[in-house]
């Protein structure tokens, strides 16, 4: 019996699902363990004994995971065509016990250098793993389960960054916190290629595929390949424009509630906290509404919904400027405001819309695209996803630098995303297809 016919949560009591999402899951938690704990070594700790500015530091870090998404994209898709692609995530899930190892031995020594690289690789294994992952949910899920199968794999991933995020900012520096966290991400890396040894195998697409060492004119030809194909393009395009928005609102939590909210940094993790649950739930949601369906036709509004609930966010946020030597305030006295219950609403309004938004793209890609193309338009959305990120992390700079308030920028989302919204509205009334439902 399909998605439809049952409840989507049957879907992990099954082997071609179940080992998938534990691997998929563990390897996001240990991705956002890791790189929590090293934005706080460095914030707290190794920035300042380098010699070296931590607000440089860590944006540095940010584009050394996100670097190998631009390098590595095109060979990680031939890659995914040539062999099984279950072998090939199992191969990418020992080799992260192994870079795990090196984060270990990295932690121990505190040489920022040395973790660096680890963060390189980290974004190395994962930029590998991504096409195999995405593309392989076609060949073991039924047409009408793959609403249920990516939301479940998108509530998954945000609930795996929230307690990773969570966990390893709170461990890295408490005493022993450097052994702790080097054996925690050594032991989840392992539990990872455990659980990835139970995927069933695949067929291999095409094992005469070239992997082409020229990286820059393979992943040009990848964007040309997929960007005829409109349809296909637009969704590529929405699940960027997806991951602009949520890099933006997160990167803006820690100085929004600080700055803006007086608040300290527990009411910042609360903010990522009610973020990840709304798009998990979200996302779930989308089996519910579509009933297994593959349809994008409620993305355009998912949208509207995003840009309003930005644009109430904006609203809530106008508070009088805090007074100098104002104290922090906790999660207690910040939920004693009824104002900021209404910051809380809109946030997680935000992000369930995004939930709604974001797993019918992923479906209908898989379901549009050819077996023998999949991997290949899934590399091209990584490549597009970590362009539009770093554009976030550019525009947000550029409009604080002209003097921009965070809820002003928050605003700026609000305008840009009824844009995004036309935009993915006229792609799927002209290159709808099957999409269209």
């Amino acid at each position: 019996m399909s998605a439809s016919g049952k409840h989507q949560f049957a879907l992990l009591r099954t082997r071609r699902f179940l080992p998938l999402f534990l691997t998929q899951f563990l390897g996001a938690f240990n991705d956002n363990f890791f790189k929590s704990a090293l934005a706080m070594l460095i914030t707290f700790r190794l920035a300042d004994s380098a010699g070296l500015d931590s607000r440089i530091m860590v944006n540095v870090a940010a584009g050394v995971f996100i670097l190998p998404f631009f390098l590595f994209s095109a060979p990680a898709s031939d890659l995914a065509d040539r062999y099984d692609r279950a072998y090939l995530m199992r191969l990418v899930k020992f080799a992260e016990v192994v870079i795990m190892g090196m984060a270990a031995v990295g932690f121990q020594l505190q040489n920022i250098w040395l973790l660096l690289a680890v963060l390189f690789l980290m974004g190395a294994q994962s930029t590998f793993f991504s096409p195999a992952k995405f593309s392989i949910l076609p060949q073991h899920l039924e047409e009408d389960e793959l609403i249920a199968g990516n939301g479940l794999i998108q509530t998954g991933t945000y609930l795996a960054i929230l307690t990773g995020t969570i966990l390893g900012g709170l461990l890295i520096l408490t005493p022993g916190g450097l052994l702790r966290v080097g054996a925690g991400v050594v032991a989840v890396a392992a539990a990872g290629w455990w659980t990835s040894l139970y995927i069933p195998p695949t067929r291999p697409i095409d094992p005469h595929r070239r992997v082409s060492a020229d990286v820059v004119r393979r992943t040009a030809a990848l964007v040309a390949d997929v960007y005829p194909h409109r349809n296909v393009f637009c969704a590529v395009l929405g699940i960027s424009w997806f991951w602009l928005v949520g890099a933006t609102f997160l990167a803006q939590f820690p100085t929004y509630a600080r700055l803006v909210l007086g608040a300290d940094e527990q009411v910042a993790t609360l903010f990522l906290a009610v973020f990840s649950m709304g798009i998990g739930l979200g996302s779930m949601a989308c089996n519910a509404v579509l009933k297994g369906e593959i349809s994008v036709r409620y993305v355009p509004a998912a949208a509207v919904g995003i840009s309003l609930a930005s644009a109430l966010l904006w609203l809530a946020s106008h508070r009088p400027p805090l007074a100098p030597g104002h104290a922090a305030i906790g999660v207690g006295a910040f939920l004693a405001v009824p104002a900021n219950l209404a910051v809380l609403a809109c946030l997680f309004a935000i992000s369930f819309c995004g939930g709604l938004y974001i797993v019918p793209l992923y479906a209908a890609i898989q379901y549009l695209t050819p077996e023998d193309r999949m991997a290949g338009v899934i590399a091209c959305s990584n490549v597009t996803d970590s362009l539009f990120m770093v554009l976030s992390a550019a525009g947000s700079g550029l409009l604080l630098a002209a003097g921009f308030r965070i809820p002003q920028i928050f605003l700026v989302m609000a305008v840009l995303t009824v844009l995004a919204a036309l935009l993915i509205h006229r792609g799927v009334r002209q290159y709808g297809g099957r999409t269209e439902g």
